[in-house]
């Protein structure tokens, strides 16, 4: 595996080896001992799998507060996104700044997440799949959110009416979200 360091702290972007033939292919997407040797110790302990059917599809910006939060490893194994992480730590260099990443079936790039970020996706295809490692279980009494179009982070996610959860309509501003990112 290929470690890149993000332009965000903490963040980094996973390009594993990929070994393939005319049979297909074998990849190694998760080593305990690759990420240690990078100084990356994670406890991985659930993993979610997501499916969008329509490219346009856009999930969060999510996290988790407190001692609740959650480090990911994410990565698209059918189609295309655009990923977007947003440091919410505001002890961080690049507080308020984000980064987006393209992950795809096709150049198989993971991003490692780590706690105290939001996180979400727009899907670039029809028909994507997308796995996410957390190593912290989901907490719902610490589910929070920042809107995806919230004009203080200026994300261009390249869609300008995504479609978007019930959920995702109503989140809230992140200058009216910023208690409770203390803790991380």
């Amino acid at each position: 595996m290929d470690f890149i360091q993000g332009k965000l702290d903490g963040l980094w972007i996973i390009e594993p080896r990929v070994f393939g033939d005319n049979r297909g292919f074998f990849m190694e997407t998760w080593s305990k001992r690759e990420f240690e040797a990078h100084g990356l110790f994670y406890d991985f302990v659930q993993d979610n799998h997501s499916s969008s059917t329509v490219k346009g599809t856009l999930r969060g910006i999510h996290f988790q507060r407190g001692d609740k939060a959650q480090a990911k490893l994410v990565r698209c194994m059918r189609g295309a996104v655009l990923d977007v992480a947003v440091d919410l730590r505001p002890s961080s260099p690049t507080y308020r700044q984000w980064e987006a990443v393209e992950l795809s079936e096709d150049n198989k790039r993971q991003l490692l997440i780590p706690r105290g970020f939001g996180h979400g996706f727009v899907t670039l295809t029809d028909h994507v799949e997308f796995l996410y490692r957390a190593d912290n279980p989901y907490a719902p009494e610490a589910d929070a959110g920042i809107r995806w179009n919230d004009p203080d982070l200026g994300i261009n996610w390249g869609v300008e009416n995504p479609i978007l959860s019930e959920k995702d309509k109503h989140t809230q501003l992140l200058r009216d979200a910023v208690t409770g990112f203390e803790d991380w």
